[in-house]
Order: structure tokens, then sequence, then C-alpha cells
């Protein structure tokens, strides 16, 4: 035999029924902790903001990405097989 029941409720009320905790209170705060860590972050996310992030660094940060590239320019040129 096959039964199917259906109930019309809220999410309130089945969380009521099944006795699970309210935890709304825990969810508005986790949101709105989210909504403020964003807002700070998008900021940095500005082209000015990472212009001046990447130019913090100066021309040292530059050399030393010259030479990861070159050396790894070098590793792969060094693997590539020899015409065959």
């Amino acid at each position: 035999m096959k039964m199917t029941i259906e109930v019309d409720c809220t999410p309130e009320e089945a969380r009521r029924f099944m006795g699970l905790p309210d935890v709304s209170a825990l969810n508005e705060h986790l949101v709105s902790e989210m909504k403020g860590r964003m807002d700070a972050n998008m900021s940095m996310l500005s082209p000015d903001e990472l212009l001046k992030n990447w130019m913090a660094f100066g021309t040292g940060a530059q050399a030393q990405f010259r030479k990861l590239m070159e050396v790894g320019l070098t590793a792969a040129s060094q693997k590539r097989p020899s015409g065959k």
C-alpha cells in the first residue's frame, strides 16, 4: 500500500514541529558579518587600489618576476624535444 501525506506549513512551523533549534538570529548575524567583510574588501578591487598594491612592491618585485619567467622559459626550452 502506498500512502501520500501532504503537509502545508511554513518553514518556521516545520522547524518547531521537528524540534529543531531556532538559528535565525545566528543566521542574521553571519549574513551581516559577511556583508561587512565584503564591503570592506570591495574597495580593494577597484583599479586604483589594485595598482597601488602592485606598485608598492616596486622594481624589486618586477625584477623577481622577470627572473622567475626567465628560469621557467629556460627550463621549458631545455625539455623541448629536438624536432622529433
